[in-house]
């Protein structure tokens, strides 16, 4: 036999078929997977901000309907006006607080316990805490008649809602806050 004939008996070089693009490679996958669980935790804290910002806008609507409020109330009788206007404030940063805080360490607070955590609770709204608004929120809604400046609850209002929506991943209790135990409440029960 010569070359030619051995030659002859091979058979033509075959080409591979084409690379099907499914099922994908491992890698593909594994890079899906990523991309998939990516987007659900960026969805999830997308969701999160916005309803964060939504409650925000919604305590702040409600410090401003107190306000409007206590304005039409404060042209008929001012001292009144000033009580309710406080209590209504006072409601609000308890709903606020009770939403952010555990509910069984925010909700037997009342007097100077109560006051002392608004205090301790927000850094950057303590400094508008004056000693006539923190004797307010201590003992105000046990007063008949209350004058307020309704500008500086307003502003500390705001400004310890604002920090409180700030801090919203952060589950440490304010500095201190164990010295604002429901004392009050253990001696009652």
């Amino acid at each position: 036999m010569d070359s030619e004939e051995l030659l002859a008996q091979l058979a033509d070089i075959r080409l591979p078929g084409e690379i099907s693009w499914w099922p994908p490679a491992p890698g593909w996958w594994i890079l899906s997977a990523i991309v998939l669980v990516s987007s659900i935790f960026a969805w999830r804290a997308y969701a999160r901000a916005r309803d964060t910002k939504l409650l925000l806008r919604f305590a702040l609507a409600e410090l401003e309907r107190c306000m409007t409020n206590y304005r039409q109330q404060a042209a008929g009788n001012g001292s009144i006006a000033g009580l309710n206007l406080l209590n209504a404030t006072n409601s609000v940063l308890r709903r606020v607080a009770l939403f952010h805080n555990p509910h069984s360490a925010i909700a037997s607070l009342s007097g100077e316990d109560w006051a002392q955590f608004l205090s301790l609770s927000s850094t950057s709204a303590s400094p508008l805490l004056t000693d006539s608004l923190r004797e307010g929120f201590a003992s105000g809604r046990f007063q008949r008649e209350l004058t307020v400046d309704a500008e500086a609850l307003h502003a500390f209002a705001t400004g310890w809602i604002k920090d409180q929506y700030s801090r919203v991943g952060d589950t440490q209790p304010p500095t201190g806050a164990s010295d604002v135990s429901p004392s009050r409440t253990e001696a009652n029960a």
